[in-house]
């Protein structure tokens, strides 16, 4: 095998895996998992951190996107210098890696600044609806079944509700989610909690 092809089936190899990447996660095609050996660097190097409002997501610098791309870079610039210049064997190989890092960090800047920008972390008290404050849509008859409207996460959200201690609610009531079990919260008046932690 002579340099040149040793270069080229670099560069198929990492444009094929990164074009089926892209393709499977665009169309959501089935795919397989790999677990890539994860090098841990001290001081962060090798990490960029993403912060979402408190959270922060790392990515590492060693993804099979960046390592597809590094593939691609190197290949490709290590086929051209091959083909079409009289540098040493040891100065193609040194040139084609620096490209392929730099390829592969500008792949991974490009993650980690566009497309990780808006994902953050979830928590799951962020979904825990136990003391959601919520308005009263439809009223909850003493005893019975009514319905609230509140916001969670920035999304506004609808459910079943009953009245902790039964009674009648009329629509319109501000309340408080005191419990929440089979998907029926269970409310109490905002007005009674607030009068509640005055006293105390």
């Amino acid at each position: 095998m002579t340099w040149a092809v040793f270069y080229l089936v670099c560069f198929l190899i990492g444009v094929t895996l990164s074009v089926l990447s892209f393709v499977g996660g665009t169309l959501h095609l089935p795919h397989v998992h790999a677990h890539l050996p994860h090098a841990h660097v001290p001081s962060g190097i090798g990490h960029a951190p993403v912060s979402h409002g408190g959270q922060s997501a790392e990515m590492s610098f060693f993804s099979l996107a960046t390592i597809t791309a590094f593939f691609a870079w190197f290949g490709g610039s290590g086929y051209l210098l091959t083909r079409y210049s009289a540098l040493a064997v040891t100065v193609i190989m040194l040139v084609a890696i620096v490209i392929g890092l730099i390829g592969a960090a500008f792949i991974f800047l490009f993650i980690v600044k566009f497309l990780m920008k808006h994902d953050r972390e979830l928590d799951p008290a962020d979904f825990d609806r136990v003391g959601v404050l919520g308005h009263i849509i439809s009223p909850i008859r003493e005893g019975g079944t009514g319905e609230i409207i509140f916001s969670q996460a920035g999304t506004r959200h609808t459910c079943g509700a009953r009245a902790e201690n039964g009674q009648a609610l009329p629509k319109g009531t501000e309340v408080i989610v005191t419990r929440y079990e089979h998907g029926i919260a269970y409310v109490r008046k905002w007005e009674e909690l607030a009068e509640t932690a005055t006293r105390n």
